[in-house]
């Protein structure tokens, strides 16, 4: 396994490879178990896999954890040594010393959901994804589906701007207790680690109640009682269209529950599908 800390060296190092269907895995480190299934799907899927890990200021707002973001590019390291990754990009900067003066705009995907309380989040995202694309140029890019939001963005960006890359998705993974994995979850105490779980029972309950046929304002109605049953106010409880996160009254096939909400000083998102079991083995 390489390390490259450079644009200049990993592309020198990804030349001889071209003819190869290269795989890149973007992260920011902190490497947990839904990770791993990131990197087991890109191995799966292409000859080459690369892993980047890069904490990008950019996407994070005022007052947010970008100093206290976790970093533990050892431990990092060697997940990926284990599971054959071929090649980490690990750059210690990717703008320039008086900052960003080029960057990407999202417009109306980033107005709704997560972009209401982090206006400039996707912004950001999308820059730093658009760089890591133009430095690496991979064959498929593999991200996780808990950040749904920011999966349909991305995805719009590479069809708008005409980029040849393949973007795929990978389920959440959950711990046993239904909480989706994140490197956040790690700031939860105790109490707080207990409390997030009623944000993936909630969107399940939705679900169910919506499969049984209640209606849909009814279910969502529902839910929020049981959140605030536990001292939680969401950010945000939705039904949204998975391809254009416009909002949704009618459930189809492509209808998704969308939930975020700070459990302490900890925001957590989570989504699901509202597909039935039928639709899903189409």
């Amino acid at each position: 396994m390489n390390i490259s800390q450079t644009p200049e060296k990993i592309r020198a190092l990804i030349a001889p490879l071209r003819g190869q269907r290269i795989a890149l895995v973007p992260t920011m480190g902190c490497l947990h178990a839904g990770h791993i299934s990131l990197i087991r799907k890109a191995k799966y899927l292409a000859d080459v896999v690369v892993v980047s890990i890069y904490v990008n200021p950019l996407q994070f707002g005022e007052n947010e954890d970008f100093n206290q973001y976790p970093k533990t590019f050892e431990k990092d390291a060697e997940i990926c040594k284990n599971e054959g990754v071929d090649v980490i990009f690990h750059p210690e900067n990717l703008y320039p010393e008086n900052g960003a003066r080029v960057t990407l705009k999202v417009s109306d995907m980033s107005n709704m959901l997560c972009g209401i309380a982090r206006p400039s989040h996707f912004d950001g995202v999308l820059t730093v994804v658009n760089m890591l694309f133009n430095i690496i140029q991979p064959n498929i890019a593999i991200f996780g589906e808990k950040d749904w939001q920011q999966l349909a963005i991305i995805r719009r960006m590479v069809s708008d701007l005409h980029m040849p890359i393949e973007i795929v998705g990978s389920e959440i993974i959950r711990e046993t207790d239904g909480l989706a994995m994140s490197s956040r979850n790690r700031y939860l105490n105790p109490s707080e680690r207990q409390q997030s779980l009623v944000l993936s029972e909630v969107i399940r309950l939705i679900k169910n109640n919506i499969q049984q046929g209640e209606k849909t304002t009814k279910s969502i109605n529902l839910g929020m009682d049981n959140l605030k049953k536990h001292d939680i106010s969401p950010d945000y409880l939705e039904i949204r269209n998975e391809i254009t996160l416009q909002p949704e009254n009618t459930i189809t096939p492509q209808s998704r529950m969308f939930i975020a909400a700070k459990i302490g000083k900890t925001r957590l998102i989570d989504n699901i599908s509202l597909k039935t079991e039928s639709e899903n083995t189409l």
